[in-house]
């Protein structure tokens, strides 16, 4: 296991290096947008490139310079490629690797294109990684409210030889270094990323899904087992005091009986998981030697993966949660929809309510 090296505000006293550069933010999506409003608070000359949209409309309202994306990186010395990974390779070949500038910057929120050598820069360019581990408008409001957020950062090559102070100053400028961003790769960040996605994923809707399935067989309504396992909410907290105290500690927020309960049963399930392991640790290795990579990029998976999805909401469990949300007569979500971004006066609000909460996640219920 290597040394992890966590870099802090406190690392970069200034971001000078950044004075006179121009950032280009390739994509206006909610994660472009937020890490965009950020560096421009810092002061810094962000500029958008975009293809004609509601997207380069939006970046227009909240007054950014728009342009093509070929001019975008003609004008640009430092490059935000924050478009899906999936168009990025034509996005690339076609429109960004024509115009990059000798002793530029290209910054990916996601290692999987270069991981994978999809894309493969020219050697004069500073490589960069900034993989905010929030969604896009978590990145905009903990950077308002700032709470801060964690990050994964790295230099994929130094082509000027300043990559590590210029991958230093962009992370502070889009807030990634208030709570702390940990040094890694891009190889690494993408086969963690895609294990949480294929290894624990999996499992852990597997090890929700199960349970749901005894307690219909033993007569329980579907509508009460929802409401109790996922739709109360309580397991969002029950995750948040995980995630502020730790996994043991969150467990001791609990009264006695919950502690016991699940701590006693816990070994009972000693099998299972080491079977899940065994399951696991192909799916790791399959990762880490690129074969999900050549996997997912073959026409035939994106036509498997369309058959799966359309059945996944009309059979099983998905048939069934669908049932029991509308006899709750639970809203509908658009999926689809853009997410609005939260207003200064929400952030404020939800940062009162969120102190005067915090006692309570102190001590036990009981």
């Amino acid at each position: 296991m290597r040394d992890v090296k966590i870099y802090r505000e406190s690392d970069v006293p200034d971001m000078s290096i950044l004075d006179g550069k121009i950032v280009a933010f390739i994509g206006y999506g909610n994660q472009g947008r937020s890490q965009a409003l950020n560096l421009r608070d810092h002061g810094v000359n962000v500029i958008v490139g975009n293809i004609s949209d509601s997207y380069r409309e939006r970046a227009n309202l909240d007054g950014f310079e728009t342009f093509d994306i070929p001019e975008a990186i003609k004008r640009a010395d430092v490059i935000f490629l924050l478009i899906p990974d999936e168009i990025q390779c034509d996005v690339y070949k076609t429109s960004i690797f024509p115009f990059l500038k000798s002793g530029s910057a290209l910054v990916f929120a996601h290692g999987y294109n270069i991981a994978f050598n999809f894309i493969i820069p020219p050697k004069d360019i500073d490589l960069l990684i900034i993989a905010p581990r929030m969604i896009g408008i978590g990145v905009r409001e903990c950077y308002l409210n700032g709470e801060g957020y964690f990050s994964f950062i790295g230099v994929g090559q130094n082509g000027t030889g300043k990559a590590q102070e210029i991958l230093l100053a962009l992370t502070k400028g889009v807030g990634g270094l208030t709570k702390g961003a940990l040094e890694t790769n891009f190889k690494e960040e993408t086969v963690l990323d895609l294990f949480t996605e294929q290894g624990f994923g999996p499992a852990s809707s597997s090890m929700l899904m199960k349970p749901m399935d005894i307690l219909l067989e033993f007569g329980i309504p579907a509508e009460a087992i929802l409401i109790e396992m996922i739709l109360s909410g309580k397991m969002k907290y029950t995750f948040n005091g995980i995630r502020d105290f730790g996994v043991i500690n969150g467990i001791k927020t609990m009264e006695d009986r919950s502690q016991y309960g699940i701590l006693s049963r816990t070994i009972r399930y000693d099998k299972i998981f080491r079977e899940i392991s065994e399951i696991q640790k192909p799916i790791l290795q399959y990762i880490e030697d690129g074969g999900f990579a050549e996997e997912w990029e073959k026409k035939l998976t994106k036509l498997k993966f369309k058959v799966i999805k359309f059945f996944a909401s009309r059979v099983g469990f998905g048939r069934l949660e669908t049932k029991v949300r509308k006899s709750l007569q639970m809203p509908e979500v658009d999926l689809w929809a853009e997410t609005p971004y939260p207003t200064e006066e929400e952030i404020i609000r939800k940062q009162e309510i969120k102190q005067k909460l915090e006692d309570f996640q102190k001590y036990p219920e009981f």
